[in-house]
């Protein structure tokens, strides 16, 4: 009998012995976690893997993963191939009936001011009779474009066009401007085909514009179009987004914005 006792407290040490190394792995591995979000690489991507040391003193690793477009990043977030992304603002968001069903706002960051530029003109007021101008053709940058041009007293659009508006929509063109509908990411390469395009800032950064130098004119800094992080529905108090908001919305992250754009991206926090 003592022998069979013995027997058993071995193996039971031995057991628990063997299960130690096991458990530990499994605290380390509920310790850490992945954080995958999707953006634009500025300065989406850019703020993001600035931020990667303070989410990994935390225990989180972020995952950058970017996109040209301005589409995929939410399909690959209703898929559940992305934890997040971070590219776009609300009228964007909630123009497509899908994304406003599955997607939210879980936190703002920074705005980057529209811009028109040109290759040949330094003046919006050197437009001449008849010239093309590129626009973005996605609804909401599209309606932002064609304000942007109203606040200058270039155009006048109909009242009820709000934020959608397309040139349909245009009910004074006093120099009888021409438009070109194309998407976001190719109007820098339109500049030498046209005589002016306005360009979303982080296209305009990418192409080695300064907004603030460069435009003919620019978006105020109090423009409604704040670009957010976004996640599934019911996901916003994610402990991992939280901690993602914290870093992205801090001092460090303000002072590079400053820092870097210099006015060409302006924080909203």
């Amino acid at each position: 009998m003592k022998k069979t006792l013995v027997s058993l407290f071995i193996a039971g040490v031995l057991v628990l012995a063997l299960n130690q190394p096991a458990e530990a792995a499994g605290k380390r591995d509920s310790g850490s976690a992945v954080l995958t979000v999707g953006a634009t690489p500025v300065p989406h991507a850019e703020l993001l893997n600035l931020v990667k040391p303070d989410l990994a003193a935390q225990g989180i690793e972020l995952k950058v993963v970017e996109f040209t477009d301005y589409v995929t990043p939410n399909t690959a977030l209703i898929a559940g191939d992305l934890d997040a992304n971070y590219f776009q603002h609300i009228p964007y968001l909630e123009s497509n009936a899908e994304w406003t069903a599955a997607l939210s706002s879980a936190f703002g960051v920074h705005v980057e001011p529209l811009g028109l530029f040109s290759s040949t003109l330094k003046n919006a007021a050197d437009l001449p009779a008849g010239a093309t101008i590129a626009i973005p053709n996605d609804p909401t940058n599209e309606g932002r474009a064609l304000l942007l041009l109203q606040s200058k007293g270039l155009i006048t659009l109909d009242a009820n066009a709000g934020l959608e508006g397309t040139p349909l929509n245009i009910t004074g063109n006093p120099k009888n401007f021409k438009f070109r509908e194309l998407e976001a990411a190719q109007l820098p390469r339109s500049l030498g085909d046209v005589d002016a395009a306005i360009i979303n800032g982080n296209y305009a950064l990418e192409a080695g514009l300064n907004p603030v130098r460069d435009s003919l004119l620019l978006e105020g800094a109090d423009s409604p179009y704040v670009n957010i992080v976004v996640v599934k529905r019911g996901n916003e108090n994610d402990p991992r987004i939280q901690a993602l908001s914290k870093a992205l919305r801090s001092q460090k992250v303000k002072d590079h914005i400053q820092q870097t754009w210099d006015g060409s991206v302006v924080a909203i926090f």
